[in-house]
């Protein structure tokens, strides 16, 4: 059965995943329909960066956060001068990870919701002396709600399911920064088989239900 630290490591995972997504359809949004519409010579770096998370090994990603956000990084400086202090092994070094992380997850499948409502709409609306702000909220928005739905689908279950660079980031405090899958590896390490069962086939049958989801729904396969 589930212990006292398990109950307290999903509660957190899931309020990393909520807010990990929430940030991202905020960021994302923008940053997918300028990837959608841009012909600038950008594009094609701004894109690769966004997607490297996908071919980049945790780890790796990881390293560089922490090395980064570390005392003697660029951004932990700023942070200290702000009096925020370091964010490597607490929940806001966590949700930085994470945005990071899990972004291609979101951004992709709102590109892809962007790029094929077409031009015609767009271009009709603009016709009719629509600003853009108005072309975006009235045509683009409510046409690629379908695309939001599996990006956050995506995005929430993503973060849900992250190890490396949550390990490296915020290591394994419990009741701060331990994860459900750092739980898992825990249980795993002192040979707790049956609590890693609890846990292992909880994500199990929530990675199902998040597909099912997207396809039952007549999402596209996630890439």
């Amino acid at each position: 059965m589930l212990n006292a630290p398990d109950l307290a490591a999903i509660w957190l995972t899931l309020r990393l995943a909520g807010l990990t997504t929430a940030l991202l359809l905020v960021i994302g949004t923008p940053i997918a329909w300028w990837l959608a519409r841009t012909r600038h010579w950008a594009k094609g770096p701004i894109g690769a960066v966004v997607t490297l998370p996908l071919v980049l090994p945790p780890a790796v990603l990881g390293f560089y956060l922490l090395v980064l956000m570390g005392p003697d990084g660029p951004v932990g400086h700023l942070t200290q001068a702000l009096g925020l202090g370091l964010l490597p092994f607490t929940f806001p070094g966590l949700v930085v990870a994470s945005v990071i992380y899990s972004m291609p997850f979101v951004v992709q499948p709102l590109r892809q919701a962007f790029e094929a409502i077409g031009a015609r709409p767009l271009e009709a609306a603009a016709t009719l002396r629509a600003s853009p702000l108005d072309v975006f909220f009235t045509i683009a928005l409510p046409l690629a709600l379908p695309g939001f739905a599996s990006a956050a689908i995506l995005g929430f279950a993503h973060t849900v399911g992250e190890f490396g660079v949550v390990l490296m980031i915020g290591g394994n405090i419990p009741g701060k920064t331990q994860v459900l899958s750092m739980a898992i590896y825990n249980h795993v390490e002192a040979l707790e088989y049956g609590a890693a069962h609890w846990l292992a086939g909880g994500m199990l049958l929530f990675s199902f239900l998040a597909l099912l989801a997207l396809y039952t729904r007549g999402g596209k396969r996630p890439t």
